[in-house]
């Protein structure tokens, strides 16, 4: 008895070596140093050095994350068909321009009243510290790095893989394009080589302006953290990017907040919400978005049309990869919310609603079938 004991102790002792030693890896980023420590320690927004949601947001272990996790391992939520990815076709003339593209799950590139704003760029294969292993994308990114128009922002929303990705950070900072990130973020980058003055990292309410353009951080109930040891060492965010006519706000990843509605209130309302709808399970419903709680939030900051992001690239969660979709179609009509719908890599106007044939025809599919979203 005493002997497998030992053995259980040094196998822990073992792994928490691992665990330490691989957090030091670059893929890991940072921790906050200096200046930047110090204004997080002087922020309202932190307690003893870590951020705080506005409500209280429960994460611990529970039988409903042990739940998910059967579900999640049951399988069955990829793709069966293949995606259609388009080649976009990016506005010469920026000024008259006011329309989006979609990258895939988060990263969607806005060009707004001569500005371009690319929110959360993940083009790496993977959503994870390496690229041998984790949640592998559903399909390609429409272009490369390399092959997108000038920027003049690029938006993060907080530090977690799917939203902030080392190679293509690495490759956006040879841009020499300003990346605006919420506070604490900032250390992950300058540890992949981004010069200090290419970021500007704010709190909730802060903002910066590009162009005409202002890019305001606003609040968001998530979590943060790229290892085992650093939850909560940075700020998450949405954000609202304003212009003098027009407005798009970003949820970011999130939960539901009553406080959402003084964003509405002090920046709104938005020709466009990009609202998180996947990645979602009752196990994690105080950090993320699902479509039935998205169609609140876009009411609540007063969304003229909603952009549901964050589901149909990777897969993250239980729940079948094209459930949310289907889910936001048949409800968005009980709430009067319009959608706009494109396919990946199609740029499309931030006008009127729209809806791809490629995903009516998903929701086709489901009503044919006859199974049900709230099973899925």
């Amino acid at each position: 008895m005493k002997r497998r004991w030992f053995v259980i102790l040094g196998a822990v002792a073992l792994l928490t070596v691992v665990v330490l030693v691989g957090e030091k890896l670059p893929p890991f980023g940072a921790r906050s140093q200096g200046e930047r420590l110090e204004r997080i320690e002087s922020s309202p927004l932190f307690k003893k050095g870590k951020a705080q949601n506005l409500i209280e947001t429960p994460m611990g272990m529970s039988k409903n994350v042990f739940g998910a996790v059967r579900r999640y391992m049951r399988g069955g939520q990829e793709p069966t068909v293949a995606l259609p990815v388009n080649a976009p076709t990016f506005s010469t003339e920026l000024d008259q321009a006011f329309t989006m593209t979609w990258m895939g799950h988060s990263s969607v590139l806005i060009e707004i009243e001569g500005v371009r704003v690319l929110t959360d760029p993940v083009f790496s294969k993977r959503a994870s510290p390496f690229q041998w292993a984790g949640p592998a994308r559903f399909h390609p990114t429409p272009v490369t790095v390399a092959e997108l128009p000038p920027l003049d922002a690029v938006l993060i929303s907080h530090d977690h893989y799917d939203h902030l990705d080392m190679e293509t950070i690495a490759a956006l900072q040879e841009r020499g394009v300003p990346f605006v990130v919420p506070l604490g973020v900032g250390a992950h980058l300058e540890a992949w080589g981004v010069p200090l003055r290419q970021i500007r990292e704010l709190e909730w309410w802060e903002e910066t302006a590009v162009g005409n353009v202002r890019l305001v951080c606003t609040p968001a109930r998530h979590f943060s953290g790229r290892g085992a040891t650093d939850r909560n060492r940075s700020l998450w965010a949405s954000w609202a990017i304003v212009g003098s006519t027009q407005r798009v706000w970003f949820s970011g990843d999130t939960g539901p907040f009553p406080q959402a509605a003084e964003i509405g209130e002090r920046l709104g309302p938005f020709d466009l919400s990009m609202i998180e709808v996947g990645a979602y399970d009752p196990a994690w419903g105080t950090v993320h978005l699902g479509p039935d709680e998205a169609l609140k939030m876009h009411k609540q900051v007063g969304g003229r049309l909603m952009f549901p992001v964050h589901w149909g690239t990777f897969n993250l969660a239980p729940h079948r990869w094209d459930q949310p979709l289907v889910r936001l179609v048949e409800q968005s009509p009980l709430l009067g919310v319009d959608l706009l719908v494109p396919v990946v890599g199609e740029t499309v106007a931030i006008g009127e609603p729209m809806l791809s044939s490629f995903w009516q025809g998903r929701v086709d599919e489901w009503a044919v079938s006859g199974r049900s979203t709230l099973d899925e």
